[in-house]
């Protein structure tokens, strides 16, 4: 697929959920993001997810984040253990290297998915490095 004139520039896009607006029942919620959607054929190359507070479940929930397919961005994990149990920066699947990149087929807005059970807490804000 060729890019279109002007689609060389790494961009970012940036995304929020956070428990008090989006709720945490179990599911797929989309991002939050003023960007809109990433468009088809676009490269994600990197970026970081920062977590402003943990993740809560009265149960035992997990959470993982995708753009193009399940797990492509974080791995399915329990709401107590890393990355979404403690605040600060964390890595995600992407890491600028080209094994690790991310081809969306579609125009997609990135999204959180909720399993096993509801959540009780949680704010993040993921940001995506895309061309």
């Amino acid at each position: 697929m060729a890019l279109e004139p002007g689609t060389r520039r790494l961009k970012t896009w940036t995304g929020d959920y956070d428990f008090a607006v989006d709720g945490g029942g179990t599911g797929t919620i989309t991002l939050r993001s003023d960007d809109g959607p990433l468009p088809n054929g676009s490269v994600v190359v990197g970026g970081y997810l920062h977590v402003g507070t943990a993740l809560d479940s009265s149960g035992s929930a997990t959470g993982a984040l995708q753009v193009n397919a399940a797990n492509d961005i974080v791995n399915a994990t329990a709401f107590d253990g890393a990355p979404f149990s403690t605040t600060g920066n964390k890595d995600i699947i992407p890491d600028s290297t080209g094994s690790t990149a991310i081809t969306l087929t579609a125009d997609r807005s990135p999204a959180f998915v909720i399993g096993a059970a509801a959540l009780t807490a949680g704010v993040f804000t993921v940001v995506l490095i895309y061309r």
